[in-house]
């Protein structure tokens, strides 16, 4: 692994000028390493981060990636990975004309990581630093601890499974629109539900509050409240309490084994937490990656082929760059690709804003020939998409945008599989062309790691238990136990379960597939269970 020769920066910094000419963002310093595959082969298992922890799931991952090599062997073209400053690898055979292509590729990934408001808690630090900061702490760790430090990381990354960081990647430059306001919880909660008025009283309250707003205009709340505050004294501190009751987020189960573990808090047992610490705070950095792969990848695409095609620098290498930039960017007909789909998603958001489709006026029309009759060019479709990655995630992106003409433009359906029991072979087949149900489809897709909370223990003694809020994604069986007696070990006492399991259908010939039925078109029937993990032994329950 080396840096980028002096030839190639020349050209990355001209990339960099027409990249920001277009309006993209970016720190102006990078790092562009020229790595072998043999080089990527082992960078990959740990995220593209050469310095981060040691753990022998990487080395399993190394020899599984030698061996799918051999059998299908490629080049992968670049990574980019998101630090300060942003670090990217090429592949040691990429010619001048492609690395123009890739280098384009690159800067819209770094403009992503540093604009989408998902990453936003990765932009004061480098994790690369920090990274090898936690590896020499692992190493000294072994050398103390021995094979002790290996599983804890093992359990720690069992319970990393089961938690999504939703409240760490929440934008807390925006207001809480969860909280309720002094307004609704005067007239909602205190009236109503605290001091229990007539409603009398409260129409007469409700009454002086639209008075007021006639009277004072812009200072009428104001006003209202501070005679609020004269006639109930406890007011303030009612609502400061509400507010911090709606505002502080429960802590996921990492955070929850951290602070109460009876385990952890004895002397002897505390360097554990460290390992715990590191193992969650190097998952929180790759989530936003994980939430945003459709839109980052389709950024990415939609940049290096816009700005590629109009570089003069690549005459005589059209083609090439057609049969390359197909290859990454081709559509499917059956599974998903998040490089063509998000690529041809934030085209015809371009698109669709740049006529005036994404207005009230557009919406309000019923008619489908007023609909393609209508146009509005006082909106920038660039800048719209430019909002766009600045403030979503892959699962509003998709349910937002994909509607019913996106299907039709690019010919997409839902597939379906059934069983053709004369060739005994399965079939796929066009199940649905409604955008609704596909954009279900590729929500199923998308990364979603099951909802467990930590209920609060009322029986005084040192059990834990979990609860699965079930969504209709059932956890994976042969995890539950390996999981379950990691928590049990970091916990220090029985560990209890509660979650949803699918209930076995029944062995009569009206079940059997059918040629026309698959198991996802039947209705399915599930059970509430318990599961206990008690000094490693795993019971299971009905409940």
């Amino acid at each position: 692994m080396e840096l980028l020769d002096q030839k190639a920066k020349i050209i990355m910094e001209g990339c960099k000028e027409r990249a920001r000419d277009a309006g993209l963002s970016f720190t102006n310093d990078t790092l562009e390493y020229i790595v072998t595959n043999r080089d990527l082969l082992e960078l990959t298992p740990k995220y593209m981060i050469p310095t981060l922890y040691d753990y022998w799931v990487h080395d399993l991952e190394v020899l599984k990636e030698k061996g799918r090599y051999e059998l299908y062997p490629s080049n992968p073209y670049e990574t980019v990975i998101n630090t300060r400053p942003a670090i990217s690898f090429y592949n040691d055979n990429n010619p001048d004309w492609m690395n123009v292509m890739i280098f384009y590729h690159v800067l819209a990934h770094i403009d992503f990581f540093q604009n989408n408001n998902f990453f936003r808690n990765t932009w004061d630090f480098d994790f690369t630093n920090q990274a090898l900061s936690d590896k020499r702490l692992i190493a000294r760790l072994r050398s103390e601890h021995g094979r002790w430090v290996d599983y804890v990381i093992e359990f720690s990354r069992g319970i990393d499974n089961l938690v999504g960081y939703t409240s760490d990647l929440l934008d807390t430059d925006h207001p809480n629109f969860t909280t309720m306001s002094q307004l609704d919880f005067y007239f909602d909660v205190f009236l109503q539900s605290i001091k229990k008025v007539h409603i009398t009283e409260y129409l007469k309250d409700l009454e002086k509050y639209n008075e007021h707003i006639r009277l004072y205009k812009e200072n009428s709340e104001q006003i209202f409240f501070s005679d609020i505050r004269t006639r109930y004294p406890e007011f303030n501190s009612l609502y400061a309490k509400h507010v911090r009751n709606h505002t502080a987020s429960k802590p996921d189960l990492f955070q929850y084994i951290l602070h109460n573990s009876p385990f952890l808090s004895v002397e002897k047992n505390r360097w554990m937490r460290s390992i715990l610490e590191i193992v969650r705070k190097t998952s929180l950095f790759f989530q936003p990656q994980i939430r945003t792969k459709i839109m980052n990848e389709g950024w990415a695409s939609y940049w290096h082929e816009k700005l590629f095609l109009q570089d003069d620098r690549i005459k005589g290498h059209e083609i090439d760059f057609a049969y390359t930039h197909s290859m990454v960017a081709s559509l499917p007909r059956i599974g998903l690709n998040p490089y063509a789909l998000g690529m041809r998603l934030f085209q015809y958001v371009e698109e669709q804003a740049q006529v005036g489709h994404y207005t009230k006026d557009f919406r309000k029309l019923t008619r489908y020939s007023d609909r393609a009759e209508f146009l509005d060019e006082a909106v920038c479709g660039n800048d719209f998409i430019f909002a766009i990655r600045k403030e979503l995630c892959d699962t509003i992106f998709i349910n937002k945008y994909i509607d019913q003409d996106f299907m039709s433009i690019h010919d997409l359906f839902v597939t379906g599989k059934r069983l053709n029991e004369s060739k005994m072979v399965w079939e796929y087949y066009v199940k649905s062309r409604d955008a609704a149900q596909y954009r279900e489809m590729i929500q199923a897709q998308l990364y979603h790691p099951p909802f467990i909370t930590v209920v609060e223990n009322d029986k005084n003694d040192s059990s834990l238990y979990l609860l699965h809020h079930f969504e209709k994604k059932p956890l994976v069986q042969e995890f539950i136990a390996n999981t379950m007696l990691g928590i049990e070990f970091l916990w220090g006492g029985p560990v209890h379960l509660e979650t949803n399991e699918l209930v076995p259908p029944s062995k009569s010939p009206s079940n059997s597939y059918s040629r026309k039925e698959t198991s996802s078109d039947r209705e399915l029937n599930w059970k509430r269970v318990l599961y206990t993990m008690d000094n490693r032994k795993l019971t299971k329950r009905d409940l």
